[in-house]
């Protein structure tokens, strides 16, 4: 019996690009890519340093510029995926946080700008109090911070 999960981007295309992604970063991939270099630099006098001769490496390099920019992508989409999933597993999971920041990689700018100025609002107010770590919402600290100022007036 199969796991569905195990089928989750086992295509054909993902599993050969996750084979490429990894050997693309590897010592193997960037010797190769240098013997390739050098032995097309090694080849200029036989060809006469020809206009062909240069559009050789010119056009093998573009392509694999041009290849490697998508698979790059998809690797950092996919690695951007797991992060904001184990993010939110933490969010979930610790008493006291705030699950309005589960899945925030989907807010819009605006959204994302106004919890900037909520989080920049309740670090000054931890700043104030000299406890960074006491409160955990801006309500909290405010009411945390007008407590404080009114037992000092006291």
């Amino acid at each position: 019996m199969t796991n569905p999960a195990d089928s989750i981007g086992t295509s054909f295309f993902g599993r050969l690009a996750e084979r490429i992604t990894k050997f693309s970063g590897s010592t193997a991939a960037f010797l190769v890519a240098s013997g390739i270099v050098l032995g097309w630099a090694v080849t200029g006098p036989l060809f006469n340093f020809s206009e062909t001769w240069q559009l050789v490496i010119n056009t093998g390099t573009t392509i694999v510029t041009f290849l490697m920019v998508f698979l790059i992508q998809r690797a950092q989409n996919k690695d951007s995926l797991v992060l904001h999933l184990k993010l939110n597993e933490l969010i979930a999971a610790t008493q006291g946080a705030s699950n309005r920041l589960i899945n925030a990689q989907d807010f819009s700018e605006e959204e994302i700008h106004t919890l900037h100025n909520f989080y920049r609002a309740l670090a000054e107010l931890a700043k104030k109090d000299n406890d960074l770590g006491k409160t955990h919402s801006v309500e909290e600290a405010e009411d945390n911070h007008n407590e404080k100022m009114a037992a000092g007036a006291e």
